[in-house]
């Protein structure tokens, strides 16, 4: 199969996409550049001046969740990796909502799982990746906030309506949540008898803290934008006509200018070393960030600020990550 034509920041292309299945870290075998920006069932993307804002399109159905958005979502993340032309990402929900839950009406396990396996904590240690257990066992939602916390671009969430259960956890991953004054938010795992999912336990309390995290999911209450805003959630709540087009300027803010190699490792160093035991992990890594920084878009950076001018970064976050990157993040 050809390579798609190239989505540059000069214009506007909005497609529809379908799931390429062999995801980095699935299938090793693939190489990344396999995994184009092509055509997705349940998402519309347009990527404009740096920014991939990424619509949940299933309107009529208020964007309710279904396995495919699942592999939508995490083949969208991952793939943006290794586009260039992606600096930070939006998403947003097509329509009146946000996401509006799992989609309940589907026929079966409605979280898509095969209820003829009997999983063990033994499985989920040392065959995460095997297809029994991937497409059967893993909680869909986690396969998309795992893809989001490994995405080496900013992510903002555009909340312009209803976004309960998976609705609101998949946004937990995002680094910014921003809600229209319309939005309503739940975390509503407890009035279906199920749990909090989208390993929703490890983002919600680093958030909002313990007891908040507690409150809301015990509770199940619904909650309004002012609400989630008090609680340490949102970053800001907006008019409901100017939320998408004040996230997008916020996404630019965040890059324009910037190393996409320094933002990518800016990134995943708060996430991953906030939560090592002792800040020597984070020393180590800060160190040979450093390292190699100062070696490659650092220099740019000093000279333009000696020179009185804007930098032109070079580096790619597609191909020039230091040497100890990769294997750090898996």
């Amino acid at each position: 199969m050809g390579r798609p034509p190239r989505i540059g920041s000069a214009y506007q292309e909005t497609v529809l996409f379908t799931y390429y299945s062999g995801l980095r870290g699935c299938l090793p075998h693939l190489h990344p550049k396999s995994l184009y920006m092509s055509e997705y069932d349940t998402l519309s993307i347009d990527i404009r001046d740096g920014v991939a804002t990424v619509t949940l399109n299933r309107p009529d159905q208020m964007n309710s969740f279904t396995v495919q958005m699942a592999d939508d979502l995490e083949a969208f993340f991952t793939a943006a990796n290794d586009n260039d032309e992606i600096a930070a990402i939006v998403v947003t929900g097509g329509g009146k909502a946000f996401c509006a839950g799992m989609d309940l009406s589907v026929s079966g396990n409605v979280f898509g799982l095969d209820e003829s396996l009997r999983p063990t904590l033994e499985d989920l240690e040392q065959r995460l990746t095997d297809p029994d257990i991937q497409r059967g066992v893993r909680d869909t939602g986690g396969r998309v906030t795992l893809a989001i916390y490994n995405c080496d671009k900013p992510v903002i969430a555009a909340i312009n309506g209803a976004a309960v259960g998976i609705g609101a956890t998949m946004t937990l991953a995002m680094d910014f949540r921003m809600a229209s004054e319309k939005a309503r938010i739940g975390f509503v795992f407890g009035r279906l008898g199920i749990v909090p999912e989208a390993c929703s336990s490890w983002f919600l309390p680093r958030i909002v803290g313990l007891q908040q995290a507690l409150e809301w999911c015990y509770t199940a209450d619904i909650l309004d934008a002012q609400t989630a805003m008090s609680g340490g959630l949102l970053r800001s709540v907006e008019s409901h006509e100017a939320l998408l087009p004040a996230a997008q300027a916020f996404a630019r803010k965040l890059v324009e200018g910037r190393s996409a190699v320094a933002v990518a490792l800016t990134r995943q160093m708060l996430y991953r070393n906030s939560a090592q035991p002792h800040p020597l992990a984070a020393h180590q890594i800060d160190s040979l960030a450093m390292f190699y920084t100062s070696q490659g878009d650092g220099k740019e950076g000093v000279q333009a600020f000696l020179d009185k001018r804007a930098p032109d970064f070079p580096g790619k976050a597609s191909s020039d990550m230091p040497p100890f990157y990769a294997q750090w993040r898996r």
